[in-house]
């Protein structure tokens, strides 16, 4: 999936609920907030202040286009604007003496004036792409790193080097770096350049925590014994949107497992269930025909039914739990962000109780303000972003999914 293009940060009031309905209408290109996420009208309208008082623009310019001709219109631009192509692609088992892996063929291409070549090809394995997130979130504090598929499988379940299990990894990790890719920030990340074109990454892990990781580790400590007063009522209501989203999505992740998992059972009774007809059919001369129809139907079913389930693990479980982990991502920014206002408000008691005549603000206190206002404008607008991706993934998962159950009725109706 492509990323709309971005009209500026917008308020959360202006932001789709993605389970959002409606009742008098039907369907349309454009989706509308759920009203028990919605901030009251008095409420959302105020004027939000850091607290020194300093006022926060929350408002988003005037778009001349609507969702519906930005959807028309985004093959177009993505096609005009874009310069850096990644693919995760030909994934290989590797045996040694004391570990087996997979790894994964990364191939760049690029027209951008800080890459020496204009395409690259390097093989990475999952803790390569571990290290990558890592040292964006440690080099990027402020803004939102996509999630990785989960490292562990649980034993027994599922095979982590059957071919099922490593294609939907690898489909995984192609959509990972394609969002890095699309993220006006992290596209031009240093790290993120060496993990597409260095030939070896080990010298590169023995590096030491970036600076920006100990500033965070700092801010911890400093922020450790003091509680924050509030969050804005912008970002308190994106982590109560955050909460609920979470919530709701869990749930329909553990009855679609559910619904697959009687699925399965209920193929393991069909397939034990047709043969009985055909060896009934050599039985009976007479019934022989209607009977070899009754198991040839039974037979469609399976294979119909086998389609549709493997259509649910491999295309609708694994985007439910991105979003999962996306969500998790989320609050994580969002913490930080909690941690650099504690920092701040922190800076300006400590002035204030000093009690002396200043005829202005402290360097490091308008520094804490400029982190707080980055991190406010950072987050913003990386959830217009993940707003704009995850509507366009659901939209495409949900008439993906509806178009393959309707298949499979067509395919094991009886006319």
């Amino acid at each position: 999936p492509k990323p709309l293009p971005s009209s500026g940060p917008k308020s959360l009031r202006e932001m789709p609920h993605p389970l959002a309905t409606s009742s008098s209408e039907e369907m349309g290109p454009a989706l509308t907030p759920s009203p028990d996420l919605l901030l009251p009208r008095s409420i959302a309208d105020k004027d939000l202040s850091l607290p020194n008082g300093t006022p926060v623009d929350t408002s988003s310019p005037a778009s001349s286009s609507s969702l519906l001709n930005r959807l028309q219109l985004d093959d177009d631009l993505d096609v005009e604007t874009r310069d850096l192509f990644v693919t995760v692609d030909d994934p290989k088992k590797h045996v040694c003496t004391m570990e087996t892996y997979i790894t994964y063929r990364v191939t760049t291409k690029t027209t951008r004036a800080e890459f020496d070549l204009p395409e690259y090809s390097v093989r990475r394995r999952y803790q390569d792409f571990d290290w990558l997130r890592n040292k964006l979130e440690e080099s990027q504090p402020t803004h939102l790193i996509p999630p990785l598929p989960e490292k562990f499988v649980v034993k027994g379940v599922v095979d982590r080097f059957s071919e099922e299990f490593v294609e939907t990894r690898r489909k995984a990790l192609d959509k990972f770096l394609k969002r890095i890719t699309d993220h006006p920030v992290l596209s031009f990340n240093e790290h993120f350049s060496i993990f597409l074109t260095a030939k070896d990454l080990n010298a590169y892990k023995k590096q030491g925590m970036a600076l920006l990781s100990k500033m965070g580790e700092s801010v911890k400590y400093v922020t450790g014994g003091y509680k924050l007063r509030s969050r804005p009522l912008e970002f308190a209501a994106i982590g109560d949107y955050l909460d609920t989203f979470s919530l709701k999505l869990g749930t329909i992740d553990r009855i679609a497992q559910r619904i697959i998992k009687e699925q399965l059972e209920y193929l393991v009774e069909l397939r034990e269930y047709g043969p009985v007809y055909s060896t009934w059919g050599g039985l009976e001369v007479e019934l022989s025909e209607p009977l070899e129809g009754m198991s040839a139907c039974i037979g469609n079913c399976c294979t119909a039914l086998e389609e549709l389930s493997e259509d649910m693990t491999e295309d609708f479980l694994p985007v439910l739990r991105e979003y999962i982990l996306y969500a998790e991502s989320m609050k994580n920014v969002l913490k930080k962000r909690d941690q650099v206002q504690a920092e701040y408000e922190a800076k300006l008691e400590a002035v204030a109780l000093k009690r002396e005549d200043r005829p202005k603000v402290p360097t490091d206190v308008e520094k804490c303000q400029d982190r707080v206002e980055c991190f406010n404008a950072d987050l913003k607008a990386d959830m217009e972003r993940w707003q704009n991706n995850k509507r366009q993934d659901f939209r495409q998962l949900l008439m993906g999914m509806a178009d393959k159950n309707i298949q499979y009725y067509e395919k094991v109706c009886v006319t």
